[in-house]
């Protein structure tokens, strides 16, 4: 929860902000800690939109942390102190779900927790995985500004390729959602009329002809309940998904198996590692560490298994390169594995690390804008085939009615 609060610091000044704690009695206690004689502690409130805000976007854009990161970055590289850069970001921001999020950090920052535990602790905003372990990292080798500044450029390359596919999406989604609507328009009342013009004049349906009427009679009368499966499976699986490893584990290692999306994900897992590690390594930490740590920040859970897996015979002396080919879980891309034995070869693993990110981050960049250029046309291929199945089944008994006739 949020707090607000007005009262006196050490210097006798009047001061007046923002905290986050779980409770009245834990805000009182920690303006205690920070020095604050407070006259006055309430829970922060909020309009029912501004709620409705903070429920629906509690993930921070990736754009808006990569900016973050390189301004706490650039402070630091001016030897200020963490707790310090917090208090001039926030001065910064003007976006108050942000402002808040920094609120919760320097109040954990000035009770002498590390930058790593507040944004653990804080229940804001939610954070990607892969960016605490990297300050939690970056903390422990003394190198939190160097990571910082590597996360924003990480980020922001992220977030260029994030807006790239969804403004491709656009059309693609405009066409899905138009045939959504024509389709379900023509089953559900064109149709039904034309049907009821062959009943009157008794005229024989077509088998084509008899499957469209059965689809558009199907989808008038179950239409509620399709509608409540398919939102019952999405709550089921959504559940899953965040409760059962298992079954998590086992949809990415279907995902890693399907054409074209599997190479998407690897190399962008891949990426993702190779990033972290290239700037761990530059920065001082040992290799094993820097693998089990980097590891860790993968989503896929096959190939963080396969990594963290290798990272444990790296420390029994092998060499990480071997570590992968032997695990026959998962076949990971060759190329990385002879990049990364070749760096062992020749103790160049950081630069090549690095190289490889950049390289596998602009061929997700290509693969992606080649599969989008495609997607237009065979949507558009794929909406009017069933379109045309509908209207030739509705033509094909007047045709019959026709010939008939003469």
């Amino acid at each position: 929860m949020v707090f607000k609060y007005s009262g006196i610091d050490r210097s006798g000044k009047k001061v007046t902000g923002k905290l986050e704690a779980s409770d009245l009695e834990d805000a009182k206690k920690r303006l205690k800690s920070r020095g604050i004689l407070y006259n006055k502690v309430s829970a922060s409130s909020e309009s029912f939109a501004q709620r409705i805000e903070r429920l629906r976007a509690r993930e921070i854009p990736t754009k808006q942390l990569s900016n973050l990161s390189r301004n706490l970055s650039i402070y630091l590289k001016s030897s200020i102190p963490i707790l310090q850069a917090i208090k001039l970001a926030k001065s910064q921001v003007e976006d108050g779900r942000l402002g808040d999020f920094l609120t919760s950090i320097e109040t954990m920052l000035d009770e002498g927790k590390s930058f790593y535990v507040a944004l653990e602790s804080q229940t804001g905003i939610i954070l990607p995985d892969f960016y605490k372990q990297s300050i939690k990292i970056a903390e422990e080798n003394g190198v939190l500004q160097i990571v910082l500044q590597e996360m924003a450029t990480f980020l922001l390359a992220q977030d260029r390729i994030f807006k790239q596919v969804s403004k491709a999406m656009i059309y693609p989604a405009f066409i899905i959602g138009i045939s959504i609507l024509m389709v379900s328009v023509m089953l559900t009342m064109v149709v039904p009329k034309i049907t009821a013009m062959f009943v009157q004049m008794k005229q024989e349906i077509p088998g084509i002809t008899q499957f469209v009427i059965n689809s558009g009679d199907f989808l008038s009368a179950y239409w509620l309940h399709l509608s409540i499966i398919i939102l019952l499976i999405a709550v089921a699986f959504s559940t899953a998904m965040r409760t059962s490893y298992n079954f998590k584990f086992s949809v990415h290692s279907i995902l890693l198996r399907v054409p074209f999306l599997g190479r998407v994900i690897q190399t962008s897992e891949l990426t993702r590692f190779s990033y972290v590690a290239s700037v761990l390594l530059k920065s001082g930490v040992t290799f094993v560490h820097t693998i089990r740590l980097a590891g860790n920040t993968l989503n896929n859970l096959v190939l963080k298994e396969k990594i963290v897996n290798a990272s444990k015979l790296v420390v029994e002396g092998k060499k990480f390169s071997n570590s992968l080919v032997n695990d026959g879980k998962f076949k990971i891309d060759r190329s990385f594995i002879q990049a990364i034995a070749l760096g062992e070869e020749t103790s160049e693993v950081a630069p090549i690390l690095e190289n490889l990110a950049s390289l596998y981050q602009e061929e997700n960049s290509d693969s992606i804008s080649i599969f989008l250029s495609i997607l237009e046309p065979l949507l558009i291929l794929f909406v009017g085939g069933i379109i045309g199945v509908i209207v030739t089944a509705m033509l094909l008994p007047i045709f019959s009615l026709n010939l008939g006739a003469m």
